[in-house]
């Protein structure tokens, strides 16, 4: 009886090895073809090695050259030729806002461009694997120094998915209002009530507090005054409330109201609350009914306390001889040789 013996199995290379293997033997293969080529050009043999790199050339245009320009060129076409329709279905469509439209649209250019790359390069004879080995490498690198760039663009494709705002927004970070001009992946750019453009970073927009003016189809706008104690609310509501009459910017579904929000140290506080149809909207509608509203109430003689100082001077001895304490000494007449602005000395 014969004992099994084991077959030997020859241990299989990796693809990185295998990668390798392959790099060297194509360099060591042009670095022979290179001293061949220094060689002839060094015995002066011409003739030779225009013949060489005639055929060498021509071998290489007919085997590899002329399939990649064909493979590069078709890809190209079909490459376009898809962005196209992508780009059209994309504006057509209402749930793909501009941003994630463009992010989508250079996601696509990009990968496209990658896969181009990689099969041209194949067609050529270059080992892909060993450069992609490469540049992940490079990659990696780039990564940790560019941290912040990594961290904002993906805050920016998280603003894009999940919308908290949109272009022609009003919005409202940290103290910063205005419309929303452009969504990049790296910031979102507001331009200001000055006509300024802020630049904010994406982390910024989805880890501070946002408020969004504008995504909604009303807006609540409050107009705050005060009136003195001696006057009635209840006048002052009407004579406000007679401001909103007639006004198209209101909407219609919901009343204007004047409500009492604080009795203060000098004054009754009261709020106009108005609902508007158009959001954007806001700002100018709230300048234009808190003048209307001060000059309201200045035409229907209700008072608007403004803060004050009284002084009352109680048992000051210190000025029982100043002349601040006594009488009003009258002015010098032009006929005393005075000018009529001067003021005699009380004390003298």
């Amino acid at each position: 009886m014969t004992t099994p013996q084991a077959i030997p199995i020859a241990p299989q290379q990796s693809s990185s090895q295998a990668a390798a293997d392959s790099t060297r033997q194509t360099v060591s293969h042009l670095s022979r073809e290179a001293n061949e080529i220094g060689h002839l050009v060094a015995q002066g043999e011409w003739s030779e090695l225009l013949t060489r790199l005639y055929v060498g050339g021509l071998d290489f245009a007919v085997e590899q050259l002329l399939p990649a320009i064909i493979v590069f060129a078709l890809l190209y076409l079909l490459l376009r030729g898809v962005g196209r329709l992508l780009d059209r279905m994309f504006e057509r469509s209402d749930r793909v806002e501009y941003g994630l439209r463009s992010l989508l649209m250079r996601t696509y250019r990009v990968a496209g461009l990658v896969l181009l790359t990689t099969i041209v390069l194949s067609q050529l004879g270059i080992n892909v694997t060993a450069l992609f080995a490469g540049l992940s490498v490079i990659g990696i690198a780039v990564g940790f120094a560019a941290r912040d760039s990594m961290e904002n663009f993906i805050a920016g494709v998280t603003v894009l998915i999940d919308q908290p705002f949109q272009v022609g927004d009003n919005i409202e970070v940290e103290g910063t209002f205005g419309t929303v001009e452009e969504i990049t992946l790296r910031s979102t750019r507001v331009r200001t009530l000055d006509s300024q453009i802020a630049i904010l970073p994406n982390t910024q927009m989805i880890t501070e507090k946002l408020i969004n003016h504008t995504k909604l189809s009303t807006v609540r706008v409050v107009v705050k005054f005060g009136i003195a104690y001696k006057e009635h609310p209840q006048e002052a509501r009407e004579v406000v409330l007679a401001l909103t009459e007639d006004d198209e910017r209101l909407h219609p579904d919901y009343d204007p109201k004047v409500v009492v929000t604080e009795m203060a140290g000098s004054s009754v506080n009261m709020e106009l609350r108005l609902f508007l149809r158009n959001p954007k909207l806001e700002v100018p509608v709230r300048l234009d009914y808190t003048e209307n509203v001060r000059e309201a109430l200045r035409e229907a003689n209700i008072e608007i306390p403004f803060p004050h100082l009284q002084l009352f001077v109680d048992e000051a001895s210190a000025f029982d001889e100043s002349f601040l304490m006594k009488p009003e000494v009258p002015l010098l007449s032009s006929g005393d040789g005075g000018s009529g602005k001067h003021r005699s000395n009380p004390d003298g």
